[in-house]
């Protein structure tokens, strides 16, 4: 089952980041990034063209409430994204429990430094300690090796692999990932 969530009431901080619900003052921001070649691909979408193009994007974020922007501390300019899916994809021993999907992506221009991983945990932290969800997972394209290791990073554990349909016509294998809320991990080893 889907647990509730809305962006809008939702700020977090790191070390390096603010996590916090999109503004139409970040539209020349998300285009920034999302227009650089091999950054959506690892998630399904291809770079935008255009500026209007990363507006519908952002209408869709401010209007679906469940995606943060994460904004770096040092320059105050969004690098990426990191939603809470709805869930889909799993078995019916989940059903009953409360949960939802991570989805993330970053600036070409901040990988490999350790902020996706920051990003997650901080939202883990927010899940499993305020909202008290049982789970959550976290899929990536299998040769998205960048993801791979967020998910291990993180504790995520294999539970099963799919294939997905992507927005640029193409089928993705995907490793999807649990990960136990630790206060409740106990009662489904």
């Amino acid at each position: 089952m889907n647990g509730a969530f809305s962006a809008k009431a939702v700020r977090l901080e790191t070390p390096r980041l603010i996590l916090r619900p999109w503004t139409q003052a970040d539209l020349e921001d998300l285009y920034a990034y999302a227009r650089v070649d091999g950054v959506g691909q690892l998630a399904g979408w291809t770079p935008h063209r255009c500026l209007e193009e990363s507006q519908f994007i952002l209408d869709m974020f401010i209007g679906e409430d469940k995606t943060l922007a994460l904004e770096h501390r040092e320059t105050g300019k969004v690098i990426g994204s990191i939603g809470l899916e709805e869930l889909a994809h799993l078995g019916p021993e989940l059903d009953p429990l409360r949960g939802r999907e991570i989805g993330y992506v970053l600036s070409r221009d901040f990988w490999g430094q350790g902020l996706m991983p920051e990003a997650v945990r901080a939202v883990m932290d927010y899940c499993f300690g305020t909202l008290h969800y049982d789970f959550l997972t976290c899929g990536y394209f299998t040769r998205n090796t960048q993801s791979r290791r967020v998910n291990e990073k993180l504790g995520f554990r294999f539970y099963k692999q799919i294939t997905l349909d992507t927005r640029y016509d193409t089928v993705e294998t995907t490793n999807l990932n649990l990960l136990w809320n630790p206060e409740r991990e106990e009662a489904h080893v």
